[in-house]
């Protein structure tokens, strides 16, 4: 666990070769975690230096955001670039290649543009800003919630009216991403109410402030033109809308 501030400590892992390329992989969510590990399986563990982190507030960093006593005022995109720094130092890195997985590659874009000299290129998956247009698809176009109104649900003082909030969200989660693929198949990692209670609530949380980027990320591509990237975004993905492939970099 590293100790990033805050009251904040932060799990992270590492895989692969000690002197490999280090690349950053970074969850989905907010709110998700690293799972079993599984995303190992995406690189050559006999070149690169894998190193992935559970987000504030999630998976195995404390504090938990199920829990209603956890506050959510120091979890924001700028903490969370903040702590990306704090663990690159820790792990010696100069720079490093950057994975990031749907809300993961909102943040992969929002360090590289507060950091590029650290960033050697990006893959990024399921590609989205997380923008009010994004935003706005995805909860009213598709699915017709409202992040705010569900966050404050979210934060209620009655255990009853929270569980019953995630669960409805946990609902919309796995239908409006089985459109895509064709059928409805319900995830079992919301049968773990603490799971259920952090991803909805850091949901929310993020989407009703359109990821805490204040200047959309968007406008500010510029500044990482000039790095290498990959998108790789499926044409049935209704997540985020086919847009999102402008801001590419690279």
């Amino acid at each position: 666990m590293l100790d990033v501030g805050d009251g904040q400590y932060m799990y992270w892992e590492e895989w692969g070769a000690a002197d490999g390329v280090p690349a950053l992989y970074l969850h989905g969510g907010p709110g998700g975690t690293l799972g079993a590990s599984g995303y190992r399986a995406r690189f050559d563990l006999t070149r690169t230096r894998v190193i992935g982190f559970e987000q504030r507030g999630c998976g195995r960093s404390t504090p938990h955001a199920s829990e209603p006593e956890t506050s959510l005022e120091a979890n924001t995109t700028a903490h969370l670039i903040r702590d990306i720094e704090a663990l690159r130092r820790d792990r010696g890195v100069h720079a490093w290649i950057l994975n990031g997985v749907s809300w993961g590659s909102t943040l992969a874009l929002a360090y590289a543009q507060a950091h590029p000299l650290r960033v050697l290129s990006m893959v990024l998956v399921a590609v989205t800003t997380t923008s009010k247009q994004e935003v706005d698809w995805v909860t009213e176009g598709v699915g017709s919630v409202f992040p705010e109104a569900s966050s404050r649900l979210l934060n209620s003082a009655d255990p009853d009216v929270r569980d019953a909030a995630s669960w409805e969200w946990a609902l919309w989660e796995d239908t409006h991403v089985s459109i895509g693929a064709g059928g409805f198949s319900r995830d079992p990692r919301w049968e773990n109410d603490a799971y259920r209670h952090a991803f909805a609530r850091l949901t929310t949380h993020y989407w009703a402030h359109l990821g805490f980027n204040y200047v959309p990320l968007v406008e500010s591509m510029e500044t990482i033109k000039h790095l290498p990237g990959t998108l790789i975004h499926g044409r049935r993905d209704v997540s985020g809308p086919a847009p999102t492939r402008e801001c590419s970099p690279g």
